[in-house]
């Protein structure tokens, strides 16, 4: 992406004002705290965790990832990921999103392992064969979660699920924005992650309208949810099928989204800050790296 361009993003955010609070994505090097959506109300409260749904004998099941990115969640995932062999897994998100460089970190850990990505809610419902795992739609991905979702090698976006961008920001000042002061340094580490979003996001196979919807939606502004149109603008949908990634196993079709009308679902909640972080002092993110043909242009 041109200097130039980055620049003119440089006073973006990854916040929203929402009805009853604001969802904060910060790029910190400590945990960052953001408002959270949904069915799974207090598990979204909570930093990210990682589940394994099994679906046999339909298919051999998914990675459920629930909550926001801190600086624990990469090494959380290899913790949960160290005793599985989910190389080539679903993963379901349903995520506010969280820290920036944690969740690039993320990212990359997921396309080197080849693992596929969708939005949505696990449930378990009774059937005459017993009880069966299945996926509705009914679920939030937004901000970071929204690269985290870009990551798979595989991505589907079921009707129903809510896929909503917006700028990234210094996370001690968010709540107030237009009053908060901020230094020539301030604006140096915001352009510095700005520039480190933009290279991940074209390493994923992502597009510049991607990184134009979110990085053009200030912190006093309600996110920016995609249309079915800008998801494929963005190239965040590489499939219709929600089979290309819970592949059938036998004679049975692999567990499906729900096409039930969605459910009402309660919109998300500002969690009290615990800590104050400036943003953007991680570590340079690390992990695998996409074909060269999804490299930016120079």
């Amino acid at each position: 992406m041109e200097a130039a361009v980055l620049s003119r993003f440089a006073k973006s955010t990854l916040t929203r004002v929402v009805a009853l609070g604001f969802v904060l994505i910060g790029a910190a090097s400590g945990p960052t705290q953001l408002a959270q959506a949904g069915g799974s109300l207090e598990q979204r409260k909570l930093p990210m965790r990682f589940n394994w749904v099994a679906c046999e004998p339909n298919c051999g099941g998914w990675v459920t990832a629930i909550g926001i990115v801190t600086a624990d969640t990469p090494k959380d995932f290899e913790d949960f990921a160290r005793s599985r062999s989910l190389d080539g897994a679903a993963v379901v998100l349903d995520s506010s999103g969280g820290s920036v460089n944690d969740a690039i970190t993320l990212g990359r850990r997921w396309r080197k392992m080849g693992l596929m990505t969708t939005v949505g809610v696990s449930v378990q419902s009774r059937t005459p064969a017993g009880t069966r795992a299945s996926i509705v739609p009914e679920a939030y991905c937004e901000s970071m979660c929204v690269f985290l979702l870009l990551s798979g090698k595989t991505r589907y976006v079921p009707d129903g699920a809510r896929v909503r961008v917006h700028q990234i920001w210094m996370g001690d000042r968010a709540d107030d924005a237009r009053a908060a002061s901020y230094t020539a340094h301030d604006l140096t580490i915001i352009e510095r992650d700005i520039g480190r979003l933009a290279k991940y996001t074209f390493e994923m196979g992502g597009t510049g309208e991607l990184l134009a919807l979110a990085l053009s939606v200030p912190p006093w502004e309600d996110l920016h949810e995609l249309s079915p149109q800008e998801l494929r603008d963005a190239n965040l949908i590489t499939t219709q099928a929600i089979a290309d990634l819970l592949p059938q196993r036998g004679d049975v079709a692999a567990t499906a989204v729900a096409a039930a009308d969605p459910k009402p679902v309660q919109d998300r909640f500002v969690q009290p800050p615990v800590a104050s972080t400036k943003t953007a002092e991680a570590a340079l993110p690390t992990g695998g790296t996409a074909p060269a043909a999804t490299s930016p242009p120079r």
